[in-house]
């Protein structure tokens, strides 16, 4: 049998929490204010093992204005355990426990009715048909039906028995893992500790991992499942894990770990949503969005009206950054009434016309992801980045590239693993031939056109280049490419442009790149250039990024000296006020000088020997 996460719902008072201690042990209202108030306030986490199998329990508090932190062990059931009391029956709370786990997509459920005690064995009988007939308008699969109390041991014993034979476990591996942060504290000895259940993948001792909303990435310094240490959390664990280098204090509850590169964070995403009977959301109102353990305030704006909806396209707009994936549920609503569940669709903010992002969400709704890539690939001309997929579509890389290599009309480029439009050809194609039309010296390596367009990736370049090749336009020079107009070699000519460009340039030479961009000129080609100047002693190196014509430079120095004559020293300041250089000029010419026997430095001074020059 697999390891699984069972859940408590129910109304307050209906025996949750003296029935995860009757089956475990486990004392769940630990705080004083639950031992004072005698009812359950926060998440309580135990298990219940045997032999080889573990099920974790969550129990969750049953008060009306709790429901918040009912929630936030919700998301992470594999089956529910719906605690009713015989007497009672079903109350208020439970029917919004249930419409949360409704929503959150819970299907696995069993049905346990407590304090059969109070009731004779007819009542019981009639009582439990009430409970499970009203619990059938759900939809839940009803794994069975169990009558306990907490004075009568073989009715827990039984449903102990029930409980290891289920086979609830419905998490699925996904592409990355993710965790919620249900709990941080610090332990001495320890430091920061985190609790939460594993999803999307296992998470081993020692791996780095990164906390989303921190944009921070730490070190795993101890596993614990269920109290024991261990070398490796699988999904659908309880698990805290023991953070390196990182306070508690910047922790809360609600944020994501993760890895590194599979999630950002948008303040907008799109979702589907569906409210409960009788209510509606309503455009441009603030609601709570619950997602995993985290409570976002956000605000509401409907997709097809400018009032309210019972069900339809919505988009979540936040001031806090929202990292979800994919067909992840979360829960709406309005101070203390549960509105609506929804599912995200559309994780990643996209710049889009509203048609646009209403043909994707209708996609995304029906799971129709060609369909989705195609109205993307439309609306991203300069590239849609496959890397993105595991987010917006819940689809590992090599899936990705299965359904972009499908994609009609398009360039996908594997190795960058990015999807153009093949229309977008003709722009890469529009911006080279205009460089060499302008300039018929153009030289430029593949790598240097991509530096231009940086959203461009090499390989759907080089297959621009090839094809202006074929055409005749362009011929290839090593790695270069060239006019193929022209047929002579034309590198001796560059290097008088480039020493021309600097004598123009005088005392303010711009930096290297700069002139290679405005030659059209390769970098490559650009940096020998440059280091054969300086052989001839036509240009002079000064800095990593400062090389100057060697005459400019000579009539630099002579005026400085000019200045020490004049003044008796140079300085920033006197230098200054007779050449409105920037400091970087400044500086590195008074360094300059002191190559120079005759100058001397005395403190930020440039001074002679000697009177006399």
């Amino acid at each position: 049998m697999s390891n699984f996460i069972i859940g408590t719902c129910g109304h307050i008072d209906h025996g949750k929490t003296a029935l995860v201690k009757a089956l475990n042990g486990f004392e769940g209202d630990t705080t004083k204010e639950e031992q004072q108030r005698g009812i359950t306030i926060d998440l309580s986490f135990s298990n219940l093992k045997k032999a080889q199998q573990n099920i974790a329990i969550i129990d969750v508090p049953g008060h009306e204005k709790l429901v918040k932190n009912m929630i936030a062990g919700a998301f992470s059931f594999d089956c529910v355990m719906i605690v009713v009391s015989a007497a009672e029956g079903i109350k208020p709370q439970t029917v919004e426990h249930l419409e949360i786990l409704n929503s959150l997509g819970v299907k696995n459920a069993v049905l346990v009715i407590t304090k059969k005690d109070l009731l004779n064995e007819k009542e019981l009988d009639i009582n439990t048909s009430l409970i499970q007939e009203f619990i059938s308008k759900y939809d839940f699969d009803l794994k069975f039906v169990h009558a306990v109390s907490i004075f009568d041991d073989s009715s827990i014993e039984i449903l102990k028995e029930k409980l290891f034979e289920l086979d609830a476990d419905t998490k699925i591996e996904e592409n990355f893992f993710r965790y919620y942060i249900d709990r941080v504290f610090s332990a001495k000895g320890a430091g920061t500790i985190v609790t939460g259940t594993v999803l999307g993948k296992p998470i081993k001792l020692n791996e780095k991992i990164f906390i989303c909303d921190l944009k921070k990435e730490i070190k795993i310094k101890n596993i614990q499942v269920h109290g024991d240490n261990a070398i490796e959390a699988n999904i659908s664990n309880r698990t805290a894990i023991n953070l390196s280098g990182i306070d508690s204090k910047t922790i809360k509850r609600g944020f994501l770990i993760s890895k590194k590169g599979y999630l950002r964070g948008f303040n907008t995403v799109d979702i589907s949503f569906k409210t409960l009977k009788d209510k509606y959301l309503y455009h441009d109102r603030q609601y709570s969005i619950y997602i995993g353990s985290r409570k976002i305030d956000a605000k509401i704006l409907l997709f097809n009206s400018e009032e309210s909806l019972d069900k339809g396209f919505a988009t979540i707009k936040s001031n806090e950054e929202i990292f979800s994936i994919y067909n992840e549920k979360l829960i709406i609503r309005d101070g203390n009434f549960t509105v609506a569940g929804g599912i995200i669709l559309n994780p990643v903010s996209d710049p889009m016309k509203k048609s646009q992002k209403f043909k994707l969400l209708r996609a995304l709704e029906k799971k129709e992801i060609f369909e989705a890539y195609g109205i993307l690939i439309n609306a991203h001309k300069k590239g849609l980045g496959l890397i993105s997929s595991a987010q917006r579509f819940a689809l590992s890389h090599i899936e990705a590239l299965c359904y972009a290599k499908k994609l009609e009309n398009c360039f996908v480029d594997e190795k960058e693993l990015i999807i153009y439009p093949i229309s977008t050809k003709e722009i890469i194609r529009d911006n080279i031939k205009n460089i060499y039309t302008k300039n018929k010296y153009a030289l430029l390596s593949n790598t240097s056109i991509k530096l231009r367009l940086t959203w461009a990736s090499e390989g759907f370049i080089y297959l621009v280049l090839n094809e202006l090749i074929e055409e005749e336009f362009l011929v290839k020079d090593g790695n270069l490419f060239k006019s193929a107009d022209i047929t002579e070699d034309f590198k001796s000519s560059l290097e008088q442009i480039v020493l021309k460009r600097l004598e123009e340039e005088g005392t303010s030479p711009t930096a290297p790149y700069n002139i290679y961009d405005d030659l059209d000129l390769d970098r490559k080609v650009g940096d020998e250039i440059l280091k054969l100047l300086c052989v001839k002693k036509q240009v002079v190196r000064l800095q990593h990024n400062l090389f100057i014509h060697s005459t400019s430079l000579s009539n630099i120095v002579l005026e400085m000296k000019n200045i020490i004559k004049e003044d008796g020293y140079i300085d920033i300041s006197n230098f200054k006020e007779k050449y409105q250089l920037s400091r970087k000029y400044l500086v590195t010419y008074l360094d300059y000088l002191d190559n120079f026997s005759q100058i001397k430095k005395v403190n930020n001074r440039r001074v002679f020997l000697n009177k006399t020059l």
